[in-house]
């Protein structure tokens, strides 16, 4: 997203959330956050927000998923070693590419849904943005324990949270 940087300003990788200390009200998780959330500019309410992919690879997931709403999963190397990025609250149908198909760095992979809605799983308009280790396709948005976020990258690593 343009701007990455000046967009994580609410949920942050490895922040303990719970419904009480969460930045975010109402909020119903508790747990360490797995990712990042970049919060939409005030003028990007009702605009079509586009999400670019943080690096070569293969689209790997495309569905709807509890807590999300519209999900795209992308399947890439960072640092040479295999991840999977999750981009989280898309619209769905912005989702141009099916599943296999090979996505390029900086290319848009989707748009974020509409704020409150279903695309959003009634969330507020935002992208949750993970990167787990390995291969395998982690939905988490939370992990319980401290000692699990090890299984995955903080995005403000990589050129992606920088402005």
């Amino acid at each position: 997203m343009e701007r990455a940087g000046d967009r994580v300003t609410k949920k942050t990788f490895g922040m303990h959330i719970t419904p009480v200390t969460s930045p975010v009200q109402p909020d119903k998780f508790i747990g360490y956050h797995t990712g990042v959330d970049m919060e939409i500019f005030p003028e990007e309410f009702e605009d079509e927000v586009p999400v670019r992919a943080v690096c070569a690879g293969k689209l790997v997931l495309k569905k709807n998923a509890t807590g999300y709403g519209g999900v795209a999963v992308e399947a890439c190397q960072l640092e040479g070693k295999p991840v999977s990025i999750l981009y989280g609250h898309l619209r769905l149908a912005s989702i141009k590419k099916k599943t296999g198909d090979k996505v390029e760095a900086g290319e848009v992979i989707g748009r974020l849904g509409k704020d409150k809605s279903s695309e959003t799983d009634g969330a507020r308009k935002h992208l949750h943005l993970s990167i787990h280790t390995g291969p395998k396709n982690e939905l988490k948005g939370y992990t319980q324990a401290a000692e699990n976020l090890s299984e995955w990258l903080d995005p403000c690593r990589y050129s992606c949270c920088r402005s």
